[in-house]
């Protein structure tokens, strides 16, 4: 009886994903924020890339800089910026969805003085990875 249950648990373990690849168990809200910061706060391109898609890859390269993917992509230049999830549009069936938008409030300084606003993007699932694959037009700041 051990041994169907060991066989059992063996089989059950080896039907999860691969988790040893963090990159393809991210949530949306963790794909969102760790593009944000890696653009507004770390200020790596290159890093941001991570969480995009091939053609929003090709975008972020031509502009190069965090300042320029921050002006011409996102139509905000800000610094000291602290960011969270506003909202996303998912729910309890997470698992049955394979696209949502999320949106990202921001805080810091833009042009030195105090700037709240907010970006809402478009994620798509592909496989077990979320990529963002769209910057919507933003609606008016908050400011």
């Amino acid at each position: 009886m051990r041994i169907i249950a060991l066989l059992c648990l063996t089989f059950l373990l080896g039907c999860n994903p691969d988790s040893s690849n963090g990159e393809s168990m991210r949530t949306p809200e963790e794909v969102s924020l760790g593009f944000f910061n890696a653009i507004y706060v770390e200020r790596d391109v290159e890093k941001a890339k991570q969480f995009v898609d091939e053609p929003m890859k090709k975008v972020l390269s031509h502009y190069y800089i965090a300042s320029s993917v921050q002006r011409h992509v996102l139509n905000l230049a800000m610094t000291d910026v602290k960011m969270e999830i506003e909202e996303i549009n998912i729910d309890f069936f997470r698992k049955f969805t394979d696209d949502v938008t999320v949106i990202i409030k921001m805080e810091g300084l833009k042009g030195g003085e105090p700037w709240i606003d907010d970006r809402t993007i478009r994620l798509h699932k592909r496989g077990v990875k979320w990529e963002i694959v769209e910057v919507l037009p933003e609606k008016g700041n908050l400011h």
